[in-house]
């Protein structure tokens, strides 16, 4: 098997010890950085003459940075990569200046399915707060609503129909997976004037709702941001989240604000639920399955 000369992680990239040994093996030399760098400067700093780059989805490597790296020659994204506009690096710069570019998918959907499963229990039984119908509920019965039935949009629809609830959603396509237990496919305005609940599990960068769709949302409603940005419009959500409805996200970076924060009607755990211990050993296997294959 082939070697890198010098491999840079620029930044916390979530492997877990064993992993960062393995890394060792696969290159002459290798640097981890344990903090985020601050700006395009410092991160072609700690790439210098490195032929091999890591990096997790807090940072970006546009095709200006590759361009001043020109030692590069593969690039380990050890976060999701779905598509090259979803896509923390430049995909196309470096598909036209022959980097490779590798990412993983499917290692910390499980964590994200508890979470909403929890946070939406605590709020229909009324667990530290009023319960939102007015006296405990269930799921069973529950409208609930799944824009994107990707891998965690469709895990979140197995989940709540595990529990008893109807299950509609709204995708690019009607699939046929989902037609086959019963799921309801529904054009989205559609889909968020039936809901009681809506589950936003969307790429990163795609944004749905604007302000036609909140009007369809209506009020007393409640809403899950499962991606790693808004799947709205700053100025639409701000109006409809002081109506009669509550917004539940993980981290800042899917609320999109942090001024929101304090907002009466927004639950931000401001953390990534589906960093588990489970998902980082999920992430390290992916991660060197990749650059084994790419050394291959």
């Amino acid at each position: 098997m082939d070697k890198f000369r010098k491999l840079v992680a620029i930044e916390p990239v979530g492997l877990e010890p064993w992993a960062e040994e393995r890394l060792r093996s696969m290159a002459g030399d290798v640097v981890m950085f344990g903090d985020v760098p601050q700006g395009d400067d410092e991160i072609v700093n700690r790439i210098g003459d490195a032929d091999a780059v890591l990096l997790s989805y807090t940072s970006a490597l546009p095709g200006e940075v590759l361009s001043r790296c020109p030692e590069v020659r593969y690039v380990g994204m050890c976060c999701s990569l779905y598509s090259p506009e979803s896509a923390n690096v430049d995909i196309r710069y470096a598909e036209a200046h022959g980097i490779a570019v590798t990412g993983i998918r499917d290692y910390g959907d499980e964590g994200v399915v508890e979470y909403v499963v929890s946070a939406l229990v605590r709020r229909l039984h009324g667990f530290g707060v009023e319960p939102w119908f007015g006296e405990p509920s269930e799921i069973t019965g529950l409208k609930v609503g799944v824009v994107g039935l990707g891998k965690s949009g469709g895990m979140i629809a197995d989940a709540m129909r595990f529990f008893g609830a109807e299950i509609g959603y709204f995708a690019r396509s009607e699939k046929p997976q989902a037609k086959a237990k019963g799921y309801s496919f529904m054009p989205l305005g559609d889909l968020l004037a039936w809901s009681d609940v809506v589950f936003c599990c969307l790429n990163k960068n795609t944004v749905l709702l604007g302000d036609d769709e909140f009007a369809r949302l209506g009020n007393h409603k409640i809403l899950f941001n499962t991606g790693l940005s808004p799947a709205w419009q700053g100025e639409a959500f701000a109006k409809w989240i002081d109506g009669d409805n509550v917004c539940y996200c993980d981290t800042v970076g899917a609320l999109g604000c942090e001024g929101l924060l304090g907002h009466p009607h927004v639950r931000c755990a401001c953390v990534s639920t589906g960093r588990t211990r489970q998902a980082s050993h999920r992430l390290s296997e992916k991660v060197l399955a990749n650059i084994e294959a790419f050394l291959a």
